[in-house]
């Protein structure tokens, strides 16, 4: 029998929803540590072991490290639904995250590429991934008058959705809805000299099979092409999260040369492998990054 597909939009979305709306609403209250920190331990030891990403996270991590002891990968585990926990609500303020990150360092030979390149009208697609806070270093650049167009996926959940999507376009615009339309919207952007942003480390089964980690991972190639498309420099750019679990590091680094989208791909690939290497923990370890079973 044909496994019965989940129909969005149902009852059960719309109460999941009302629960979230009241826990974000209850957090936005609370002064921001305060609330970062709430966030964190919720995620952490409700919403992960309850929905299941605790045990996806262990999943992928026994996946990429089968030697890893069990109290190892609990731990990295735990963290990573503690730092998803404190992006979501940091995320969630758009106001307090410009805030925040107004006064924001902000090192890598990249930034110096952008600023010239801002001035020049060169066109510049960033590309990052989920790794600590993927909106900090945009934030601390809208801070600094730049503008970042993006590309999301919309949320399963079409009430959530609803004001998840319109929460990202008050950072900065334009933002554009995933899919041919607004794709084919970023890339008119970033084509006029504009700047935009995608992040590029989500399990695409259209994708190549791209070694992450050690293990292949179908990854689209999509950020390289527009960037080739559009003659735009292609710079990654990061955040780490400090152990405090408030503050950051952000790095813009060196372009990618032009060569071929599967070549630029795999260095992107490449240098986000550096920073997860380094903190495994603040990679998002519970998406199906390389395949849909685990």
């Amino acid at each position: 029998m044909a496994k019965k597909q989940k129909t969005h939009g149902g009852w059960q979305d719309w109460i999941a929803d009302r629960v979230l709306r009241g826990v974000i609403g209850t957090a936005l209250a609370l002064p921001w540590e305060t609330r970062v920190r709430l966030m964190g331990w919720f995620t952490r030891r409700v919403l992960s072991p309850t929905v299941g990403y605790r045990k996806r996270a262990i999943a992928n991590l026994s996946y990429i490290y089968p030697d890893m002891s069990a109290a190892e990968k609990r731990r990295i585990a735990d963290a990573v639904a503690d730092n998803a926990g404190r992006t979501m609500i940091e995320n969630y303020d758009t106001a307090g995250l410009l805030e925040r990150t107004k006064t924001q360092s902000i090192s890598g030979p990249g930034l110096s590429v952008i600023e010239q390149a801002r001035a020049n009208g060169t066109p510049v697609l960033m590309v990052t991934a989920h790794y600590a806070n993927f909106e900090i270093p945009r934030a601390a650049l809208v801070n600094r008058g730049f503008q970042i167009g993006g590309l999301y996926r919309p949320m399963a959940n079409p009430y959530f959705n609803e004001h998840y999507a319109e929460n990202m376009k008050r950072l900065s615009g334009p933002v554009f809805e995933k899919g041919k339309r607004g794709t084919l919207g970023l890339i008119r952007h970033i084509a006029k000299g504009g700047f935009g942003v995608l992040l590029f480390d989500l399990h695409d089964k259209s994708g190549e099979p791209i070694d992450f980690m050690g293990k292949p991972a179908p990854t689209l190639t999509s950020a390289a092409e527009i960037a080739m498309r559009t003659k735009a420099l292609l710079v990654p750019f990061f955040a780490t999260r400090h152990a405090d679990g408030v503050n950051f590091d952000v790095e813009i680094e060196a372009p990618i040369p032009h060569t071929d989208p599967l070549t630029m791909t795999n260095e992107m690939t490449r240098r986000l492998e550096t920073r997860v290497n380094a903190h495994p923990e603040q990679w998002f370890w519970i998406h199906r990054r390389w395949s849909k079973t685990l």
